[in-house]
């Protein structure tokens, strides 16, 4: 039963609560995310709730716009980027108009430039905070996380992606599921892309392999996510040790690869993030390397980690060190760069952990890919 985050009128003066995040998530486009939102507006407008229409996305599709007669949308503003007038969702008009719920499409869209908010799913955060409930519809492959992976699967990279947090903070998960045999029924029929798009489509990223996995990927990423949640709720859960990550970084560019495979161990272990940094000592990085560190900063963060920088010039007591300190189980690094010249007298930085961090696992990540 729908239960609105609605003002109390008599508590005017009280901050509101925070509304409640509902996120409809497919496999990929066409799959009725938005269709399946829209629906469930109606429904909630028929049963007397104050719905309207933040932003929608139909993409030419004449059964999703014909869904979305009825409710009350909220007109796009007028954003100048460059001399050009482009259209983004109109935050502000949303918040003035306070509605009990909104309907907000694509969550990992990028905003214009010049935009208040550099993402969409920022702008939903500011609607929930004002205490307005909110819809909205994401894919799979924009989950920060995931991205190294729905890379080797479809050979695709994603630009727009949404940091774990917000399927993590998410009140409720609604999969919204087809087969990958009617999502192509559904290409060929012209209801996802344009006539002269489909080939295309059906040779690269809808090929039945790509959705296959794809599919598999979203179930088994709801799937953790209700296993997590139940986790934290059950009365009889038994007490255990946290895992607790540490992921190895250096001015490869690999380390955003690393940084995205120990947040996925975390995930699944319900564990806690580490993001570590061995600067040389007495050594400057130059501008590029500094930008790139800068990056995997700000990733640990949106990954909710704790990132740590410390200078030596030996990388292993380095490690050695922060891993005692913090507790950590379980250690992520690259597959080692050093020549057989620097092993043969240096040995190898995995038997080093090895020998001096027994009790500890070690994941070494091959250097086979490399992030764009």
């Amino acid at each position: 039963m729908y239960k609105p985050a609605a003002l109390n009128p008599a508590s005017a003066q009280k901050p509101p609560c925070r509304g409640k995040h509902k996120i409809f998530i497919g496999m990929a486009p066409g799959v009725g995310k938005t269709y399946r939102m829209l629906e469930e507006g109606h429904a909630l407008k028929q049963a007397g709730v104050d719905v309207v229409v933040g932003l929608l996305e139909t993409h030419g599709r004449a059964e999703t716009a014909l869904k979305a007669e009825g409710l009350d949308l909220i007109p796009r503003k007028r954003v100048n980027c460059r001399g050009v007038m482009l259209l983004e969702m109109d935050t502000a008009a949303i918040l003035q108009r306070t509605p009990q719920l909104v309907l907000v499409d694509e969550l990992a869209h990028t905003n214009v430039p010049g935009s208040q908010w550099e993402k969409r799913y920022q702008d939903v955060e500011q609607i929930l905070q004002a205490g307005i409930d909110v819809y909205s519809t994401v894919n799979i492959q924009h989950l920060e996380s995931l991205n190294d992976l729905v890379h080797r699967i479809s050979g695709i990279v994603v630009r727009e992606r949404i940091p774990d947090r917000i399927i993590d903070d998410a009140d409720e998960i609604v999969v919204v599921d087809v087969t990958p045999e009617m999502l192509q029924e559904r290409l060929q029929a012209g209801k996802i892309y344009a006539p002269e798009k489909i080939d295309q489509a059906l040779q690269n990223f809808f090929r039945r392999s790509n959705l296959i996995a794809l599919r598999e990927l979203a179930l088994r990423e709801i799937a953790d996510n209700i296993e997590e949640e139940s986790i934290a709720t059950a009365q009889n859960a038994h007490c255990h040790i946290q895992e607790r990550i540490l992921v190895c970084i250096s001015t490869y560019p690999n380390s955003i690869q690393l940084l995205r495979r120990g947040a996925r161990i975390g995930n699944h272990m319900n564990g806690r993030l580490f993001v570590l940094f061995v600067a040389p000592a007495g050594k400057f990085l130059s501008k590029s390397e500094a930008l790139h560190i800068e990056t995997c900063k700000r990733l640990c963060q949106e990954f909710s980690g704790e990132f740590i920088r410390v200078e030596s010039s030996d990388i292993v007591p380095a490690i050695v060190k922060v891993a005692l300190q913090e507790h950590i189980t379980q250690i992520v690094l690259g597959e080692s760069r050093r020549s057989r010249f620097q092993l043969f007298f240096k040995g190898s930085i995995v038997q080093r952990l090895m020998q001096a961090l027994p009790q500890v696992d070690l994941h070494v990540i091959a250097n086979n890919y490399s992030d764009q």
